[in-house]
């Protein structure tokens, strides 16, 4: 920490820039280390919050802001030469808010950098601190905001239904799973790794699991799981398994469209081809997105946090330390590195 030029205190700030729009698979040379200066003071009468940030939030959707701006994309893309932004924990160094005073801590969007100037708009105050910070990029944060909606409130779930969920070791998908065994479904889960599939079965109490990069027909492999069939099925993947659980789904079955990983880095996105099934077996197919839900943050902690504290919610975590790891992080996702929720630890508490 330094003293600038008009007396004010400034820090280095490292940051994770974008060097420019990516195309196919996102690689770490996409992405570069930069160091700038910022002042740690806010202009006289600002409204914005400066923040430090201590863990940042590595997302599957934040592929659709590298690449080049796009009426369909689900955020503004990022910039070129700017840092990226994306979910985060942080701990507030001044403010110009009434909402926040020094010392808070919120999650929101910030920038993938050391400090970052936010203008509070879809951030909240982190009230819970019996729970470790972290959680707050996942299990108390969006993924477990996006679970929560998904399930309960799209899915329409009744006891004893049979749910699938796809890419289910990650930070949606192991949650997903988890409130699906609370309501008394029986659960199975698909991931790409034998160690994801052990965990889904041993660690999240799925009843059910299976690799499907060893599977060579992925509707059979759905039949040998269902032999009765799919109620509901939790979408976090698209193309090859979409086709195949259509041809599974049961009479009035429920999609909750909420990700399509393996079609974000095709330059021509596969096609699915049972679309014949939805008129048949009148299968209901809803997209969402967790601004939607935002407004049931608080009657989503009051539910979940308890489950926490009683232990009735397993969860895990993959934390890469300091943010010169966070592109190697971030572009793991795309390989299905990553065990459990990804995250970037910044700073330490």
């Amino acid at each position: 920490m330094s003293t600038g030029g008009n007396g004010g205190a400034t820090a280095t700030n490292k940051q994770v820039i974008l060097r420019d729009y990516v195309s196919g698979f996102p690689k770490e040379s996409d992405f570069e280390i930069t160091t700038t200066t910022v002042e740690l003071r806010l202009p006289e009468g600002s409204n914005s919050v400066l923040v430090k940030n201590l863990y940042l939030s590595c997302d599957p959707y934040m592929r659709s802001r590298m690449g080049k701006p796009s009426a369909v994309a689900l955020a503004q893309a990022f910039t070129p030469g700017k840092p990226i932004l994306g979910f985060g924990v942080s701990r507030v160094i001044e403010s110009g808010h009434p909402d926040y005073k020094q010392g808070d801590l919120l999650w929101g969007i910030v920038g993938w950098e050391e400090y970052s100037v936010v203008t509070p708009e879809m951030h909240f105050k982190i009230h819970d601190t019996h729970v470790p910070l972290s959680y707050y990029t996942g299990l108390l944060g969006m993924p477990g905001m996006t679970a929560y909606a998904g399930f309960y409130e799209v899915c329409s779930p009744k006891k004893g239904e049979t749910v699938y969920v796809s890419a289910a070791s990650g930070a949606v998908g192991q949650l997903v799973g988890q409130f699906a065994k609370m309501m008394g479904c029986y659960v199975v889960g698909s991931a790409g790794s034998k160690e994801k599939v052990d965990l889904l079965k041993n660690k999240f109490g799925f009843d059910d699991a299976f690799n499907y990069k060893e599977e060579q027909d992925l509707s059979a492999a759905l039949k040998r799981c269902f032999p009765k069939g799919i109620d509901i099925y939790f979408e976090n993947v698209g193309g090859k398994m979409l086709d195949a659980v259509l041809s599974n789904m049961n009479m009035h079955g429920r999609i909750a469209v909420c990700g399509m990983i393996s079609q974000y880095n095709l330059e021509d996105q596969e096609g699915v081809h049972n679309l014949t099934s939805i008129i048949y077996k009148r299968i209901r197919i809803q997209g969402f997105v967790v601004f939607d839900f935002f407004d049931k943050y608080s009657k989503f902690l009051e539910f979940v946090i308890p489950c926490i504290k009683e232990e009735k919610i397993a969860y895990v975590e993959d934390v890469a330390e300091g943010l010169e790891k966070g592109p190697e992080a971030l572009v793991g996702l795309f390989y299905g590195k990553n065990l459990g929720k990804q995250v970037v630890m910044v700073a330490r508490e």
